[in-house]
C-alpha cells in the first residue's frame, strides 16, 4: 500500500530486444488463430491504438453477426458500462455474452472476448469479467481456465514495474493508488500493486499471495516457454497480472497467450488498450494529418464539448483558450440539482451555438470546473448525476441544426454519449490517431453527421498542449 514514486529513467534501463523478431513471432501465432476477437468498451476511448477496425454502438444480433462476418478477426462493442450502474451493467454483459455465444455458434468459431478497461483501474471489475466467465460457462460449456489484468498503456502514461501500476506525471512515476484517479467517487481503490488490487477489488476471494505475475525480465529476455508455461498453471479462473513498459512487453506476452490457447486454455481478459492492440496483431500508422480526416468542405465551424474533470482536462482547457477563433461556453452543470434547469441551460447553448457555428466558428463548451459535491452522497447517485450532466452535454451536439465541421468530445462518458446519443452511430469505423492515444471515427451513413470526423479525447491522455494541437489541426491552422 505504501509503494513509493520512482524516476521514469525506469524506462529506459530495460533490455532491448529484437523487435522484428518480436513482430514475426505474433505475427505467426495470430495467423494461426481462427477465432474472432471481441473488445467490450467500456468508454469508447478503448481504439485508442487501432485503425482500420470496426466499433458497434450496440449489441444486437445484426451488429454482432456483421461483427462476426467481417474479414478482420477483432471488432469493437461499445458499451459504455462506466456510466452505467452495477444493476445495468449485469443485465448488459450477460446479454452481451449470450448473444456472443449464439453467434458464435452460427459462424462456427471459437471466440474470445477482452473487456476493454481504463488504463487508471477505474471501472466495474471485477464484476464484468465474472459475469462474461459465468455465461461462457453455463451456456458455451467452456471451462474460462485465468482471468489477465494487464493496464499498461504507454500513450497515457500508464506502466506496471515489478508488479506496480504507475501513472508518469512529468519524469516522475507515481504509484497509481496515489493519484486523482484512485480518489475517483464511483469507481475509486487504494492498492497500486496489481495483486493487492485484485485481492482488494475481490474482497478477498482472490488473494494476492496467489496472483501469477509475468516478469518484465522473462519478456525482455523472449522467455515464452516461461511465460506460457505460467499460463498454462493457472485454474479455476485463477489472477495473472502482466509488467509492460513497452509495446515490445505486450507483444510477447500476446504471443506466449496464443501458445496457451492453442493448447485449449481460456481465459478472460481485462486490459487497457495496448495488449488489445498486441492481440489483434494490428500494425502501427502515423498520426492523421486533416486532409484525412477532414473531407467535407464547410464553412462551418466546429464543435468541442468537455465533461472530465481531471485536472489534465482542465489544463488542456485553459491551454486551448489561446486558440483564436474559438468561443467558450460554460455549462453551469450544478443545475443538475434543480428539475428542468439543466435542460433549459442546454436549449440557450444551443441557440448560441448553432448561430456561431454558421458564422464560421468553432464552439467549446465545457461543465463547471469544480466538481459538484453533495452531502450524505453515494458513489451510485454520484453516477446518475454525472450521467444526467453528460447527457445534457451530448445534447448540445445532438440538437444542432447546422453541421459542425468537426466534433471533439474530451472525456468517456460524454465521448460515448456523443457518440451514441447525438451523433446516432451504428458502426464507426477507426481511422487512426490524430495525437497519441486520441483515436478518431468516420461514422456511418446512418449517423447524424456523416463524414464529419468525431474525435474521441480520453480525460487522462496526453500533454497541456495535446487538446490544442488537435483543435489547432482540425482548423487547418
Amino acid at each position: 500500500m505504501n509503494e513509493e514514486r520512482i524516476s521514469a529513467e525506469v524506462l529506459k534501463n530495460q533490455k532491448e530486444v529484437d523487435l522484428a523478431a518480436v513482430d514475426a513471432a505474433l505475427a505467426a501465432e495470430a495467423e494461426k488463430s481462427s477465432r474472432k476477437i471481441i473488445v467490450l468498451d467500456d468508454d469508447p476511448t478503448g481504439v485508442q491504438t487501432v485503425h482500420g477496425i470496426s466499433v458497434y454502438t450496440d449489441w444486437s444480433l445484426e451488429s454482432l453477426r456483421r461483427g462476426f462476418a467481417e474479414e478482420n478477426r477483432l471488432f469493437f462493442v461499445l458499451t459504455n458500462s462506466r456510466g452505467l450502474t452495477q444493476e445495468q451493467t449485469t443485465k448488459v454483459h450477460i446479454e452481451i455474452a449470450e448473444r456472443v455465444e449464439t453467434v458464435a455458434k452460427e459462424f462456427g468459431l471459437d471466440y474470445m472476448i477482452i473487456s476493454r478497461g481504463d488504463s487508471t483501474l477505474r471501472g466495474h471489475y471485477p464484476l464484468e469479467t465474472a459475469l462474461l466467465r459465468r455465461v461462457a460457462e453455463e451456456k458455451g460449456g467452456r471451462v474460462i481456465d485465468g482471468e489477465i489484468l494487464c493496464p499498461y498503456f504507454k500513450e497515457g502514461g500508464r506502466y506496471t514495474f515489478q508488479n506496480v501500476h504507475y501513472v508518469k506525471y512529468g519524469e516522475e512515476l507515481v504509484p497509481c493508488g496515489q493519484t486523482e484517479f484512485a480518489a475517483d467517487e464511483t469507481f475509486g481503490y487504494r492498492s497500486s500493486s496489481l495483486p493487492e488490487y485484485i485481492e482488494e477489488k475481490t474482497a478477498g476471494e482472490y488473494r494476492a499471495a496467489d496472483t501469477v505475475c509475468i516478469s518484465l525480465e522473462s519478456l525482455r529476455s523472449l522467455d515464452y516457454d516461461t511465460v506460457e508455461k505460467q499460463l498454462l498453471s493457472v485454474h479455476d479462473f485463477g489472477k495473472i497480472i502482466v509488467n509492460a513498459v513497452d509495446d515490445c512487453d505486450v507483444k510477447v506476452f500476446a504471443t506466449a497467450l496464443y501458445r496457451a490457447m492453442e493448447k485449449g486454455k481460456h481465459y478472460m481478459i481485462r486490459c487497457a488498450a495496448a495488449l488489445v492492440k498486441a492481440i489483434g496483431n494490428i500494425s502501427s500508422r502515423p498520426l492523421l494529418t486533416r486532409d484525412e480526416m477532414v473531407t467535407l468542405q464547410s464553412p462551418n465551424g466546429g464543435i468541442i464539448v468537455v465533461g472530465s474533470h481531471t485536472k489534465k482536462t482542465t489544463a488542456q482547457l485553459e491551454e486551448l483558450k489561446q486558440v483564436d477563433n474559438i468561443t467558450f461556453i460554460e455549462m453551469n452543470s450544478d443545475l443538475v440539482l434543480t428539475p428542468g434547469a439543466l435542460e433549459e441551460e442546454t436549449q440557450a447553448i444551443v441557440a448560441r451555438s448553432e448561430e456561431l457555428i454558421s458564422q464560421g466558428i468553432t464552439v467549446c463548451i465545457s461543465t463547471k470546473r469544480a466538481l459538484l459535491t453533495v452531502e450524505n452522497d453515494t458513489p451510485e447517485a454520484a453516477l446518475v448525476r454525472s450521467v444526467r450532466i453528460s447527457d445534457a452535454l451530448q445534447s448540445c451536439v445532438g440538437s444542432l441544426k447546422v453541421t459542425p465541421a468537426f466534433v471533439v468530445a474530451k472525456g468517456g462518458i460524454t465521448s460515448s454519449d456523443v457518440g451514441t446519443k447525438a451523433l446516432k452511430a451504428k458502426r464507426a469505423l477507426v481511422l487512426g490517431q490524430i495525437a497519441p492515444g486520441v483515436p478518431v471515427w468516420r461514422t456511418g451513413e446512418e449517423s447524424r453527421f456523416p463524414g464529419t470526423p468525431y474525435v474521441i479525447f480520453p480525460g487522462n491522455v496526453g500533454e497541456v498542449s495535446t487538446l490544442r494541437t488537435a483543435v489547432e489541426v482540425l482548423m487547418g491552422k
